[in-house]
C-alpha cells in the first residue's frame, strides 16, 4: 500500500508471457494473503492484439491454429492495448506514452521483451519504402506472422535466414502451408544452442524428409530486389487480387556469399532476438546487453523491476518463456509481501529447459508425397550443458529406424544436460533430476538415466 493509504499502483510495460503472468500472481498472491498490501495493476501492451502465447506462433503460421487460439488468460487490472510507453520520468514516477497519456506508478515493471536481430545484409533496408522491403519478413510478433501468412502459397519460394529455434519453427511451417523452402544457417549445424552435432543432424533430416532444403555453414550476403520502378502517374500496385509474388521493389532472391543466388519471393529473418533496452536506457537506468537487475529483480531504480527477455540477471540473459515466469512469480510474490510476512522473494536464477514440438506434416506441401512423410509429430527436448566437458560421462542411444536419439551428460555425480529427440519418455525424470541438482545414486548405472523402465 502507498504511503497515503492508497492502493499501489503498479503498471507493467509489455504485454506479452512475463508481464500479463505478473499481473496474474499479484491477483492470486493478493487473493491468497490476507496481509497483502492492496494493488492496482495497469498493463501497458504495444500490440493491438490481446496478449498472446509467442511460442505458438508457428502454429498460426502453419494454419493449424487460429490467433485467437494462442491468447494468454486474461490479466487482472487495467489493460490498454495498443499504446507505447516513450518516456518514463524517474522524479514523478510517470509513464509517458504515445497517445499523450500519462501513467503514474509507484513500482513499474518493464517487461518489453526483445525485438529481432535484423542482419547487416545489402538490401535488406528500404526506408524510402517504410522499412524492410516487400516480401522480406520479421518473425516475432502476431503481425508478422499474420502478414507472412497473407503471402505464402503453396509452391511460394521462400527462404528462412536463421537456424536456430525460431527459424526452424518458421521453416516447418512454411512447409506445412506448401512453400519451397530453404533454411540457410551460418553455423555448423542447426539449434546449436540447444542441441550437439549428433542432435542437431537428426533434426536436419527430420525437415529433409519434410522438404525443407537445409544450407549449414552458409553465410547470407544480400538480397535481390526487383529493380523496375513504380509507374509514376499511377504509383505502385494496390490492387488486393494481384499476384504478391511479383512487383516494383519487392524481393526477387537472395544472395549468398559465394555469389549464389537463391530465388525466392519471401525471406524470414530468423537471426536472433536482443533485448528491448532503449526505454530504460533513455531513462538513465543501468543497462548492460540487458536491463540489469538483483536477486530482487530490481534494476538501479528501487521503484523500477524488470523481467523477461529484457532482463539481465547475473550476466544472463535467458529469453526463454521459462525464466519469464519464474521471475514474474518471484517478483509477485515480493510485491504482494505483507510487513510481518517474512516472506524472502528472492530469485537466483533458471534453469531453464527447451521442448519442441513439431508436428507431423499435412496440410498442403505437394512437394513431399504422403507416403515419403515422417508419421508422427518430431518431439525435442534440451536442457543444460550439451557439449561434455574433458572428463565428463555421456550416455547416448540412438535408434535409426525411429529417428530417436538421447543423451546426457554427467559431471561428476550430477547430472548437467542432455539432449532427446524423437523419444520423450524419459524428459520427465530426467528434468526433475537435474533441475533439483541432487547427487546421482552411486549404484545406479547412467544406462538407466535413459531407459523409462530403469532398465529392468
Amino acid at each position: 500500500m502507498a504511503a497515503d493509504g492508497r492502493a499501489t499502483e503498479i503498471v507493467v510495460i509489455g504485454g506479452g508471457t512475463a508481464g500479463v503472468r505478473l499481473a496474474q500472481r499479484l491477483a492470486a498472491d493478493a487473493t491468497a494473503n490476507a496481509d497483502a498490501p492492496a494493488t492496482a495493476v495497469t498493463l501497458l501492451g504495444e500490440e493491438p492484439h490481446a496478449p498472446y502465447n509467442r511460442v505458438l506462433l508457428g502454429e498460426v503460421l502453419a494454419g493449424r491454429y487460429g490467433p485467437d487460439v494462442i491468447s494468454l488468460p486474461p490479466a487482472p487490472g487495467t489493460v490498454r492495448r495498443g499504446v507505447r510507453a516513450v518516456r518514463i520520468d524517474r522524479a514523478e514516477r510517470l509513464v509517458r506514452c504515445d497517445d499523450g497519456s500519462v501513467v503514474p506508478y509507484d513500482r513499474l515493471v518493464l517487461a518489453t521483451g526483445s525485438n529481432p536481430v535484423l542482419p547487416a545484409l545489402r538490401g535488406l533496408r528500404q526506408p524510402e519504402r517504410g522499412g524492410l522491403p516487400a516480401g522480406v519478413h520479421s518473425f516475432r510478433t502476431m503481425d508478422d506472422c499474420l502478414a507472412l501468412s497473407a503471402e505464402v502459397r503453396p509452391g511460394t519460394r521462400a527462404v528462412v535466414i536463421g537456424g536456430g529455434l525460431l527459424g526452424v519453427s518458421a521453416a516447418r511451417a512454411l512447409a506445412e502451408r506448401g512453400a519451397q523452402v530453404v533454411l540457410a544457417q551460418q553455423g555448423e549445424y542447426l539449434m546449436e544452442r540447444q542441441l550437439d552435432r549428433a542432435g542437431s543432424l537428426l533434426l536436419r533430416r527430420h525437415l529433409e524428409s519434410w522438404g525443407v532444403e537445409v544450407h549449414t555453414e552458409c553465410r547470407v550476403r544480400g538480397l535481390v530486389l526487383d529493380d523496375v520502378e513504380d509507374d509514376p502517374d499511377h504509383g505502385p500496385s494496390s490492387d488486393p487480387g494481384s499476384d504478391p509474388g511479383h512487383g516494383p521493389g519487392r524481393l526477387a532472391a537472395v544472395e549468398l556469399a559465394d555469389g549464389f543466388r537463391l530465388d525466392a519471393e519471401l525471406t524470414v529473418l530468423a537471426c536472433g532476438v536482443r533485448p528491448r533496452t532503449g526505454l530504460a536506457r533513455d531513462a538513465g537506468l543501468d543497462v548492460r546487453r540487458g536491463i540489469v537487475v538483483d536477486d530482487e529483480l530490481r534494476t538501479s531504480d528501487p521503484y523500477i523491476h524488470a523481467i523477461g527477455d529484457c532482463a539481465e540477471h547475473g550476466d544472463r540473459l535467458y529469453g526463454l518463456a521459462g525464466a519469464a515466469i519464474e521471475q514474474a512469480d518471484a517478483l509477485a510474490r515480493s510485491l504482494t509481501a505483507g510487513p510481518a510476512s517474512g516472506r524472502a522473494a528472492r530469485y537466483t536464477g533458471t534453469r531453464a529447459l527447451t521442448r519442441l514440438t513439431l508436428a507431423a506434416l499435412g496440410g498442403h506441401a505437394p512437394q513431399v508425397p504422403p507416403t515419403e512423410r515422417p508419421s508422427g509429430p518430431l518431439d525435442l527436448a534440451a536442457f543444460g550443458e550439451t557439449t561434455p566437458r574433458p572428463g565428463d560421462d555421456v550416455v547416448q542411444l540412438t535408434d535409426a529406424t525411429r529417428g530417436a536419439y538421447r543423451k546426457v551428460v554427467v559431471r561428476g555425480d550430477r547430472l548437467v544436460g542432455g539432449v532427446l529427440l524423437g523419444d520423450l519418455t524419459t524428459i520427465g525424470a530426467l528434468a526433475r533430476t537435474w533441475e533439483d541438482d541432487e547427487p546421482l545414486p552411486p549404484t545406479t548405472p547412467l544406462l538407466h538415466l535413459l531407459t523409462p523402465d530403469g532398465g529392468s
